[in-house]
């Protein structure tokens, strides 16, 4: 599952569209309704620690897990600026390990769809649960099957002065996995280009199939929001973020 390893040098200037504090308003919002207004907080595939930074800003006490070390080391130089007390764990979602449990887990920004087996959905909810204090609360978002379908056989390009990329995608409607290989070109200090290429899959799920995984791995699923809003999923959503409950453990 290793992904955005060149594309780290970059990956914030080319994400520079998305509010991230808007973001984490709204998933802040849905910690407090769901009980979690502070305490030790798991951000599952942090990547540069965007959202971890803010969590952390709001008095959580933030670990961030990601599989990308070029990106831990962005976010470990934020970490290092803003002074907060935030430990980064090098490690696969599939096969993560803490010290103890936490109140809560939180994954964004489309990373769990980065999950493209069912059984690996199921290992990952496993584990979560797991870590989770009794009743704690997993919140985390999808990409929806309508998206990838709008993104279908596409082309993006973007050029900046730090470097520029090219999207190719593609999207199979019978496995429902997306693909899209970037090739990116990254200004160096000599001022030259470094060309560099990436291929991700993603997977697209639907909402019966998330509740089975959660269920299998011993979870409940408490609500199913259209994204940034307390809305039921539209036919046209992008993106869904669900918050499930321990189950199981006692106080």
């Amino acid at each position: 599952m290793a992904s955005y390893e060149s594309f780290a040098q970059v990956y914030d200037t080319f994400m520079d569209n998305i509010p991230y504090d808007e973001w984490c308003a709204y998933l802040h919002s849905l910690l407090v309704q769901y009980g979690v207004s502070d305490g030790l907080v798991l951000e599952l595939g942090c990547g540069t620690g965007e959202m971890t930074e803010r969590l952390a800003t709001l008095g959580y006490d933030m670990i961030g897990v990601d599989n990308s070390a070029e990106m831990l080391e962005v976010a470990q130089e934020k970490k290092d600026a803003s002074g907060h007390d935030i430990l980064y764990l090098l490690q696969d979602m599939r096969e993560f390990e803490l010290y103890g449990t936490v109140r809560a887990v939180v994954s964004v920004c489309d990373t769990i769809n980065y999950v493209t087996d069912t059984e690996d959905l199921v290992t990952v909810f496993s584990l979560v649960n797991n870590y989770l204090d009794p009743d704690g609360v997993f919140i985390f978002d999808l990409n929806t099957v309508g998206k990838y379908q709008a993104l279908g056989e596409s082309v993006i390009a973007e050029n900046r002065d730090e470097g520029s990329f090219i999207w190719e995608n593609w999207y199979d409607e019978k496995t429902r996995m997306n693909e899209y290989d970037l090739t990116l070109f990254i200004r160096q200090e000599s001022s030259l280009y470094e060309k560099y290429e990436e291929t991700h899959y993603q997977r697209a799920y639907e909402v019966e199939e998330v509740r089975d995984a959660l269920a299998r791995a011993g979870m409940k699923l408490e609500a199913v929001f259209d994204a940034f809003s307390q809305d039921a999923p539209r036919r046209d959503s992008e993106r869904l973020y669900f918050v499930a409950r321990e189950c199981g453990k006692k106080r």
